[in-house]
Order: structure tokens, then sequence, then C-alpha cells
């Protein structure tokens, strides 16, 4: 793996423990309302269960991203970066929000390139 290739990943990985912070821990807080465009501290209540599981899915897409730095392996890194695009798009596409797509599936998206040249 090249620097760039790191860089790219790490970069990637680093999005996924923000997001496991603001959807584990900060998802009833003003930050993560406001982040998520909540229509309500209530209904941020009422949806902590569920934001924490995905908070704890892009944990997942985290570890496995650093995983495959440190065993520098490229094929597991393929895999997590097409997972984490992937769900980019879908989130984009089912939100309606293509700055979801931007701030998910592009990075990724480089980094994938990055993987492959």
């Amino acid at each position: 793996m090249t620097f760039l290739t790191i860089l790219l990943i790490s970069v990637v990985a680093f999005e996924h423990i923000y997001f496991l912070i603001l959807e584990m821990f900060l998802w009833t807080k003003p930050k993560g309302i406001k982040t998520f465009g909540l229509k309500s501290k209530e209904f941020a209540e009422e949806t902590k269960v569920l934001a924490a599981n995905q908070g704890l899915y892009n944990g997942f897409l985290a570890a496995g991203l650093i995983f495959s730095i440190i065993q520098k392996n490229i094929i597991f890194a393929v895999f997590f970066l097409i997972c984490v695009t992937i769900a980019g798009i879908y989130g984009s596409y089912s939100t309606k929000k293509i700055k979801l797509f931007y701030v998910q599936a592009v990075p990724a998206i480089l980094a994938l390139l990055s993987c492959f040249f």
C-alpha cells in the first residue's frame, strides 16, 4: 500500500469513527440532532437505540479499514471500501440528501481508486 492509499483509507476510517460517536453518543444532544436534521429531541430519544445500532455498524467499518492498514491487506481494504461506498450511495438515495454521497461515498471511492492505481 502506498502512503496515499493508507492516508485515504485512514480518512474514511476516521470518518466512520466520527459517525459512530455521533450516532452512539451524541444522537440526543444538540450536535447529533443538528447533524442529522432530526425533527425534535423527543424523536431523537425515541430512535436512539436504532441510531446506536447504526453507529456500531459504522464502527465495524472503521475497524475493518484500520485492520486492513495494519495487515497491509489491500483485499480487506477494497472489501470495506466497497461496503462504505454502497452505504453512501444507498444513504444518499434513501434520504434524498446528496451531501451524504459526497461525505461518505466520495472519500471511499477515492481510496478505492488509490488501491488500484
